[in-house]
C-alpha cells in the first residue's frame, strides 16, 4: 500500500469509513465511524482509499525510506556483514607456518579464522573506498591517486582468492591492458 497522509478518508471492511489522524512509522491511527480510534499497520491490505488528502504532510520517513537509510548507514560502517562462504575443500583445515629455524615451533592456524580476517580486511578496504569517494575535502585527483593504492592492495590480496567459494567474492586488482 502506498503511504497515506493525515486526513485521508479510508474504508475498512469491519470498521467502516474512517479518517487517518496520525501517521506513525509502521501504522496509521485512524478514527472509524463504527470502531472508534484504531491503529492499523501500514502493511494491512484491508484499507481502501476513498478520498486521498493530497495536501496532508507525511509525518516522517516511510518504511521503505527507513530501510534505505539503515542499509546505507550500516553498509557505510561495515556493519552489514555479508556471509562469504569459504571453499568447501578448506573447511576444517589448518594453515601451518613453519619457521626456517628448526628450533622454533611451527604455528598452526585454523583456515576459517584466517579466512575471516581476510574477509574483514576486504570489508575495511571497501569502507575506506567509500569514505574516500564521499570525502568533501579531497579533490577528484587526490581521490583517484588514493584509489590506485587501494586497487594495488586488492591486487596484492588476489593470492587468497583460492580460499573463496565463489568468484564474485574474489579480490580484483588493476587490469592489465
Amino acid at each position: 500500500m502506498e503511504d497515506l497522509t493525515v486526513g485521508t478518508r479510508v474504508e475498512h471492511p469491519r470498521y467502516g469509513e474512517g479518517i487517518i489522524s496520525k501517521d506513525n512509522l509502521t501504522a496509521y491511527e485512524i478514527f472509524f465511524e463504527r470502531g472508534g480510534k484504531m491503529e492499523i499497520t501500514k502493511r494491512n491490505t484491508d484499507l481502501t482509499v476513498l478520498v486521498a488528502n493530497e495536501t496532508g504532510e507525511k509525518s516522517g520517513l516511510s518504511i521503505s525510506e527507513m530501510e534505505k537509510v539503515l542499509n546505507y548507514v550500516l553498509d557505510k560502517h561495515a556493519a552489514l556483514s555479508e556471509v562469504i562462504p569459504l571453499g568447501e575443500k578448506w573447511e576444517g583445515g589448518t594453515m601451518l607456518l613453519q619457521p626456517a629455524n628448526p628450533e622454533l615451533k611451527p604455528k598452526e592456524i585454523p583456515i576459517e579464522a584466517f579466512f575471516h580476517k581476510i574477509v574483514m580486511l576486504r570489508d575495511r578496504l571497501r569502507v575506506l573506498e567509500q569514505n574516500i569517494n564521499s570525502s568533501k575535502s579531497l579533490t577528484d585527483e587526490e581521490k583517484v591517486n588514493i584509489q590506485q593504492y587501494i586497487t594495488r592492495a586488492y591486487g596484492s590480496l588476489t593470492t587468497f582468492n583460492v580460499l573463496f567459494s565463489e568468484k564474485e567474492h574474489y579480490f580484483v586488482g588493476a587490469k592489465s591492458k
